[in-house]
């Protein structure tokens, strides 16, 4: 059994690792920090978790973390940086679910997030945490970057291809579409559903700041240089990504069987990862509140377009379910412990 904590315990992603860590057999969930809420029990505040979790919000300081195990961070970008350093030496292991250790080059991000990093030198040492690709270094590692929602989708909807060199890496086209809750829990109106509602609207489409963390993971798996357009969509909707990736045939001209079959073998052992049948397209309700991804492949006319459908529960798979993941892979747990929930349907 080992103790948790949660910095951030009041946002979507925090609820959401609440939810999942509150049924998990090897997890002790024993700090939860708000600073708006510090003394309140969780369960007033979330009552869905009455009767599983018996702990009361208190303030973010690493003196109240310290006795954790592993700490999550669900909290804006800027937050993990200020206390991550000062939990390792504590001998807390870090699972950051914000931006602040997903890239390498610290100047990167600063140019993205606007502000200098905190402590740049933990840049090396953070492991991305996308188990499909990196599972051995997430096992050794006590620094986790969870990756975003839209990196996660295009990034396991791409990496077959990108990893045998089937497609022109210098040619690939992310169109993805997000649910509102991928904005985080706050009262900014542009988020209101009375504003999303019976709309669709492109956004960030000159760049996006999670552009950059997935051409590092596309060109880790193409092991050169990749280029991506990509482009986000808000659709009115609560939870829910849907990547439709884009990319042109290399001259080796294989056959839409033939990277079905190299789909279905990529994806064999990975529990996580659901490879549907020739001519099915998935739907993001059959993934919702599962931590499952799932992939179809199309081959519009025959032609050399390669059309891959990817789809996530962002606050899952995108977030809270993959970051449970990433600590299972960490603490020597079963990869799939706490984590069997099967999708909600309608």
């Amino acid at each position: 059994m080992i103790r948790a904590g949660i910095v951030g315990g009041t946002g979507y992603t925090g609820v959401e690792l609440l939810r999942i860590l509150a049924l998990h057999p090897e997890v002790e969930v024993a700090v939860v920090t708000s600073r708006t809420d510090a003394g309140t029990r969780v369960d007033v505040a979330y009552p869905s978790l009455r009767g599983v979790i018996d702990v009361v919000f208190s303030v973010p300081d690493v003196e109240e973390l310290v006795g954790c195990d592993v700490v999550f961070f669900a909290t804006p970008n800027g937050t993990a940086m200020q206390m991550t350093e000062a939990l390792l030496e504590q001998k807390a292991k870090v699972i950051d679910l914000s931006a602040d250790f997903r890239f390498k080059d610290a100047k990167e991000w600063s140019k993205w997030y606007g502000m200098e990093h905190a402590c740049p030198d933990l840049l090396a040492e953070a492991v991305y945490g996308l188990p499909e690709f990196n599972r051995e270094a997430v096992k050794k590692a006590r620094l986790v970057a969870n990756p975003g929602c839209y990196p996660t989708s295009v990034q396991l909807g791409f990496l077959p291809l990108l990893e045998k060199s089937f497609v022109d890496v210098s040619h690939l086209i992310a169109d993805v579409k997000s649910g509102v809750s991928g904005a985080g829990r706050k009262a900014e109106l542009a988020y209101l559903m009375s504003e999303t509602g019976e709309s669709f609207k492109a956004y960030a489409a000159s760049g996006h700041r999670h552009l950059p963390e997935i051409v590092q993971g596309l060109q880790a798996a193409a092991g050169n240089a990749v280029n991506l357009t990509f482009v986000p969509h808000l659709l009115p909707m609560i939870r829910g990504i849907h990547a439709t990736l884009y990319a042109q045939l290399s001259p080796n001209n294989a056959s839409l069987e033939e990277i079905q079959a190299l789909y279905e073998q990529r994806y064999a052992h990975e529990p996580f990862v659901d490879v549907l049948a020739l001519g099915l397209h998935p739907d993001t309700r059959n993934v919702k509140g599962s931590n499952r991804c799932q992939l179809a492949l199309h081959q519009p006319q025959g032609g050399l377009t390669i059309v891959v459908l990817s789809v996530i529960d962002n606050l899952v798979k995108g977030a809270a379910g993959q970051a449970v993941q990433n600590m299972n892979l960490m603490f020597g747990f079963p990869e799939d412990q706490g984590l069997l929930t099967l999708a909600l349907y309608p």
